[in-house]
């Protein structure tokens, strides 16, 4: 592969995942892939930036001693410890016996529990430099962007910023590295989207401190772990995360996802009254069938839209269990404060609508209405829905 410069003396040496399935084993890749991003920089002293999963190794390897030999390694950054990030460590480390690896404290365990390494370990406090000959490079500890011990990395002669997972996304590279040399950027941003909704919504709080703490940096350009290097917006995909960590307290945008499970076509009647509601009142509705859909798909929109129209059977007197699998993982990712109304069917017994309302009150979920139904719906249930469905979309555009 020709050699792919982030500046002079900076180099872009990660691989491309166009076969894997599922990233953390949950989250659907298979369409769009995924790159891991690692960098080089030569000077007095060589780095390595990050490294790759236990995948392609041999590619992986071959981009790095296409830049420096594995004898003249001095140092190995590990900004964060996940596999993704850290898998070909122990075999770098044979092939380079002398480097030393430099960590937050908080990674030290977490090297000898995934690979038994132990030793040649520095670790760096926030803030802390390390001068490797024409430039200083400094660290800054973010914790819980997305685990505990992961920090950025920061060239203080270039202003590249190693951001690890911070400012992230899917994507696998399309035959170009950076921001300014693709067309069609709305298919980074959505997928950049969906890795924040999928992997760091739970860390709003922290994005936002990291955020702050970072914006004193004079910063140039923006070298992820994951998707495209910002060179020519960096403060675009910035401003992203921003707003998408807000999203945590301010309850979305404009807009109502409207989610729906149905058994044998009754609460989806329904759906369709609901949706014409919604529309009525000005919105588009995002429609999404929990049956068919991934979660990875549906959370970027409920943490986007301040509305949310959930409908599901009562199954078993409780909820029809795709909704509540959805639920539970807007749960998890605390998506909060969102303005909601219910609709659904139920036959011997109710119980959907409590066990709906007991897994998104405790995230700050105003229930503005609901609507459950015997059997089909009757066509004054129609019309009932059919409000129901104005009623959110009024509230989701306040």
């Amino acid at each position: 592969m020709r050699e792919i410069k982030i500046t002079d003396d900076t180099f872009w040496v990660g691989v491309n995942d166009r076969t894997t399935d599922l990233f953390e084993g949950l989250w659907p890749i298979d369409t769009t892939g995924i790159s891991y991003n690692s960098y080089a920089i030569k000077d007095r002293k060589n780095v390595l930036i990050d490294l790759a999963k236990a995948f392609k190794t041999d590619d992986f390897f071959d981009q790095i001693s296409n830049i420096v030999p594995f004898s003249d390694i001095n140092y190995i950054i590990l900004n964060h410890m996940e596999p993704d990030h850290t898998g070909v460590i122990k075999t770098l480390r044979m092939l380079s016996p002398q480097a030393e690896i430099i960590c937050t404290p908080k990674a030290v365990r977490m090297l000898n529990e995934y690979y038994g390494i132990t030793e040649r370990i520095r670790t760096v406090n926030d803030g802390d430099t390390l001068d490797i000959g024409s430039r200083t490079i400094s660290f800054h500890h973010v914790p819980f962007v997305h685990w505990p011990e992961t920090m950025v990395t920061y060239d203080q002669k270039t202003n590249v910023l190693f951001s690890c997972d911070a400012f992230g996304g899917y994507g696998a590279l399309q035959g170009a590295l950076f921001d300014d040399e693709y067309s069609d950027m709305a298919f980074y941003e959505k997928e950049s989207l969906r890795y924040y909704a999928n992997i760091v919504a739970k860390f709003a709080l922290p994005v936002l401190n990291a955020i702050k703490k970072l914006s004193p940096l004079e910063i140039k350009c923006i070298a992820p772990s994951h998707g495209l290097v910002w060179r020519k917006s960096p403060a675009q995909i910035v401003e992203l995360y921003r707003r998408w960590a807000e999203y945590g307290t301010n309850g979305g945008e404009k807009g109502v996802t409207l989610l729906y499970g149905s058994m044998y076509g009754n609460t989806e009647i329904m759906m369709n009254a609901i949706a014409e509601g919604i529309a009525s009142g000005g919105i588009c509705p995002e429609i999404f069938d929990v049956s068919r859909n991934h979660p990875s798909y549906m959370l970027p929109a409920l943490l986007v839209n301040k509305g949310v129209a959930a409908g599901a059977p009562t199954y078993e007197a409780a909820l029809f269990p795709y909704m509540q699998n959805i639920l539970e993982k807007a749960a998890l990712k605390s998506i909060r404060n969102k303005k909601a109304v219910y609709f659904g069917s139920y036959g011997w017994s109710k119980g959907a609508l409590k066990k709906t309302r007991e897994l998104t009150e405790p995230l700050g979920w105003h229930y503005i209405g609901d609507l459950e139904f015997a059997g089909g719906p009757k066509p004054h249930d129609i019309k009932k829905g059919f409000e129901l469905g104005r009623l959110i979309a009024e509230a989701a555009s306040e």
